[in-house]
């Protein structure tokens, strides 16, 4: 039998250093771990930084600067050229901008947006300044205007009503000027054959001054008997036409001695002015018809040739012998009808005619003993087809092909009561005003153009 084990006791110092060991370890893994969680788990607050200081600066001064437009220079019209209307330049016009007293009236015009410049006729404008216009009853709208008036001796003839119908021709024109919109440019062109006086040298802007600038400009024109027309006018002169240089009719309408050649000279330039409404007051109108171009070579040849010969030149020197005795009789005739009138209250009569002593004895009913045997050769005619040709050529020349509206062309014809205009020259005046577009009236002696007028009552 084995002997029975005997316990050993432990020590209990050794006891107290293993209890104190674990303690300690524990107290370090507790530490250790709550540190790890702390920096790895919980998360820290978010840390904002205040934003740096902006500092205020003063803004800089401002700076004046005077922008001083060029000159505007002459470029190929576009399909569509806008500009802001306050600085819009328009080339040769003489611009007389109205107060702010003045009426000025925006109208929304003819016509769209399309191409044009806005002062170039009611298509492609805004309708500044387009104003209704009436003429002894023939109307039409437009922005830029032409009044074209004969200032001849026909329009102060006696069968017409003389200088006192010349009087109420000014005063249409005049009141139909004050009648305009205040932004409407206008001119009055004065004609006499083919000398011209214009009003100003560019079209003007419509308003109370020039109004009252035209009034005293247009008012001693065929005022007087003794003053007629624009003969000895030192502003008056014969323009020279632009257009077709190289045109046959171009070299015709100048050529001095017939109506037809007068008219068309006269259209000619009333085009040239760059307008959409022209309104021609005459005292002759047969459209385009009757031009006529200077003698050919052979013709010149022919007169060269009577001219020489012992009868013509036996006859002439008769003739020329009796030009003193009958400018006796003239002056004589007319001394004796002013007497008359004068009782009568009437003002001096005014030959229609300035051709001197032949007009003068033809409109006085004086016959000559001997005539005279012939003045020159005989011209050449124009085919009228050949100067329609040529104006609707001028007009693709000056609008068409810069996309600007082809001006309305209307007329008035100022006629004696009892004055022959037969059916054939009504027919040409109908077809001129068809061609562009206008209207035309004919209006007879002193009652006549009295009712006519229309301008008074027209308003803008």
């Amino acid at each position: 039998m084995l002997p029975p084990t005997k316990k050993k006791k432990i020590n209990p110092l050794l006891l107290k250093v293993i209890f104190i060991s674990v303690a300690i370890h524990l107290l370090a893994g507790l530490i250790l771990g709550s540190i790890t969680i702390y920096k790895y788990v919980v998360p820290s607050e978010a840390q904002f930084e205040e934003p740096p200081v902006v500092e205020q600066e003063e803004p800089p001064p401002p700076v004046k600067v005077q922008i001083r437009p060029q000159q505007p220079k002459q470029q190929k019209a576009q399909n569509l050229a806008m500009r802001p209307v306050a600085n819009i330049a328009v080339a040769n016009v003489d611009v007389n901008l109205p107060n702010m007293e003045q009426n000025f009236t925006v109208s929304t015009g003819l016509g769209g947006m399309g191409g044009g410049s806005l002062l170039g006729g009611t298509r492609g404008s805004i309708g500044m300044g387009l104003s209704d216009v009436s003429v002894f009853g023939l109307k039409s709208r437009g922005e830029r205007i032409l009044f074209v008036i004969d200032a001849n001796r026909q329009m102060v003839a006696d069968k017409k009503g003389g200088l006192n119908s010349y009087k109420i021709i000014k005063d249409e024109i005049t009141d139909m000027v004050g009648n305009l919109s205040a932004g409407t440019l206008f001119n009055v062109m004065l004609r006499d054959r083919k000398k011209i006086m214009l009003f100003k040298p560019q079209l003007v802007a419509a308003g109370s001054e020039t109004h009252r600038q035209l009034i005293q400009w247009i008012s001693p024109i065929n005022a007087s008997a003794e003053k007629v027309g624009l003969e000895g006018n030192r502003l008056a002169s014969t323009p020279k036409l632009r257009g077709l240089p190289n045109e046959e009719v171009h070299k015709a309408l100048p050529w001095s001695g017939h109506s037809g050649n007068e008219t068309g000279f006269i259209t000619q330039v009333a085009l040239e002015q760059h307008v959409d409404a022209i309104f021609m007051i005459a005292s002759d109108h047969k459209g385009f018809g009757s031009v006529r171009s200077p003698p050919s070579e052979r013709a010149q040849a022919e007169w060269a040739r009577k001219i020489a010969k012992r009868d013509y030149i036996q006859q002439l020197a008769k003739h020329e012998a009796e030009v003193a005795n009958m400018n006796k009789r003239i002056a004589a005739t007319m001394a004796k009808t002013n007497a008359q009138r004068k009782k009568q209250g009437l003002p001096p009569r005014v030959l229609e005619k300035r051709y001197g002593v032949y007009s003068a004895a033809r409109e006085l009913g004086l016959n000559w003993t001997t005539d005279h045997p012939g003045h020159g050769p005989k011209p050449e005619w124009l085919k009228d087809s050949d100067v329609s040709r040529y104006f609707r050529k001028l007009l693709d020349e000056l609008y068409e092909k810069d996309d600007k509206p082809v001006p309305s062309v209307n007329v008035v014809l100022f006629l004696a009561g009892d004055e022959v205009f037969d059916k054939n020259a009504k027919t040409q005046l109908d077809q001129f005003v068809r061609f562009f577009r206008g209207k035309n009236r004919v209006i007879r002696g002193l009652d006549e153009i009295t009712s006519a007028s229309s301008s008074k009552t027209t308003r803008n």
